[in-house]
């Protein structure tokens, strides 16, 4: 991070928004959105703390090796961000370190590319130790690799008779504290993930479903709806950055583990995966995923397809899913909403916000987690109280008939209540 950025809004002494220019360049194999181009980095943007003072967008076959965008353009952004008093000048692209330092000599004004910003969004987010920790990993790896124009005050004195050692001297310094500090955090983090393990474990016999969607697609609110779990809601990018695991009732005594997990976004960076690989794993280790989509936004094909591509890179693409189409109420176009449901044989369409279409929810998924439970048929003695409540609360009575003093009981469950059941039993059986 060069000397001169501090972050948006939330650094010490600052009490306004930053000012903020956004750029973008349009290349031939990059994403096509219904949206203006630089929409969700105008969103990005605001949630981090800046207010949207210009813009620019450039049209090219392949990118500036010196700037990113032609050297007109990087002019044209520093005239742009000199009169509109901008604070920063933000990238709807990846910048490597060069291009980042040039765009700054030629702007005279901090750069910040996608990756940073989406970097800077989540350090804002971090509430828990955990993710405090995956934010932190991602930045330094990030940092890493742009040391050296970090410190473009000290790189000018390099050269120089007298002062070659000691601005060298600082970067390997530098260095060498950076790659302390992302072993530390990778220990501490591998203790976080063997306690997640352990806690997985628990679960393991029990049904698990992860909600999983592009950011701001509503899985908490559908989270809270479903569960009545107090989860944090903010109408903002990437508001949960922390899984949450709630217990779901469902109808038919069926129970289930539901997770939230943080949201995707295209191009989400590299080290923010990798860090975030223990958040991730919940997503891994489901049994079902509710693949939740704002079917209220004109790029939600765009976005299922970038979720379906980072579910593939942590390892999730195969498991089995459920698409869940939310914000049917918000949508503008009632009919274009209505299209993405019937394209897809199977979708639920809901409104998290109003509960329209939930009970379509908890019925295809109690029907799916049915599917996977273990039958039973049983002779349970009628003073058997204990068991037979047990059997009641946690299992799925197919039917039930009595022979003297005996419940004939044929039954489904869950692997572990199924197990239990018949430990109980056999543990009459042997009193008896």
């Amino acid at each position: 991070m060069s000397p001169e950025f501090e972050g948006f809004g939330k650094a010490p002494g600052r009490r306004r928004r930053q000012r903020a220019v956004v750029v973008g360049v349009e290349l031939p194999d990059g994403p096509k959105t219904a949206e203006p181009p630089l929409a969700e980095l105008k969103r990005l943007a605001e949630t981090a703390g800046a207010d949207v003072v210009g813009e620019l967008v450039q049209r090219r076959p392949s990118p500036d090796a010196t700037y990113f965008v032609g050297k007109g353009k990087a002019t044209e952004a520093a005239a742009l961000a000199k009169a509109t008093n901008a604070d920063v000048v933000i990238f709807d692209n990846d910048l490597s370190p060069a291009q980042e330092r040039n765009l700054e000599e030629a702007i005279a004004k901090p750069v910040v590319d996608r990756s940073r910003l989406i970097l800077d969004i989540f350090a804002t987010r971090a509430r828990s130790k955990q993710a405090a920790l995956q934010v932190e990993l991602a930045q330094l790896e990030y940092q890493k690799p742009r040391l050296k124009r970090m410190w473009t005050h000290l790189e000018r004195m390099e050269g120089a008779i007298g002062s070659r050692g000691p601005g060298e001297k600082q970067i390997e310094e530098d260095k060498r504290i950076i790659g302390k500090r992302i072993a530390h955090l990778k220990k501490q983090l591998e203790t976080v993930e063997l306690q997640r393990a352990s806690q997985a474990a628990g679960r393991a016999p029990y049904f698990k479903v992860s909600l999983v969607g592009y950011t701001n697609a509503g899985k908490s609110t559908l989270l809270h709806r479903l569960t009545g779990a107090d989860a944090f809601i903010e109408d903002k990018l990437f508001a949960t950055l922390d899984t949450q695991t709630r217990t779901w009732k469902l109808p038919g005594n069926v129970r289930v583990f539901l997770s939230d997990t943080v949201g995707f976004i295209r191009d989400l960076p590299h080290h923010l995966v990798a860090s975030f690989h223990s958040t991730l794993s919940e997503a891994v280790d489901a049994d079902l995923l509710l693949h939740v989509v704002d079917a209220s936004n004109p790029d939600a094909e765009m976005q299922m397809q970038v979720v379906d591509e980072t579910l593939d890179e942590i390892g999730a693409g195969a498991n089995r899913r459920l698409i869940v189409f939310n914000k049917m109420d918000a949508a503008r176009d009632k009919l274009i909403a209505q299209s993405l449901v019937t394209k897809r044989p199977g979708a639920v369409a809901v409104s998290a916000k109003t509960g329209a279409g939930v009970e379509d929810v908890e019925a295809r998924v109690a029907a799916i987690v049915r599917g996977a439970h273990v039958s039973l048929d049983l002779r349970v003695p009628q003073g058997a109280g204990r068991l037979l409540a047990y059997i009641e609360k946690t299992a799925t009575v197919l039917s039930k008939s009595y022979e003297d003093d005996v419940v004939v009981l044929r039954l489904k469950a869950a692997p572990r209540d199924a197990a239990k059941i018949e430990e109980d039993l056999r543990a009459l059986t042997d009193v008896a």
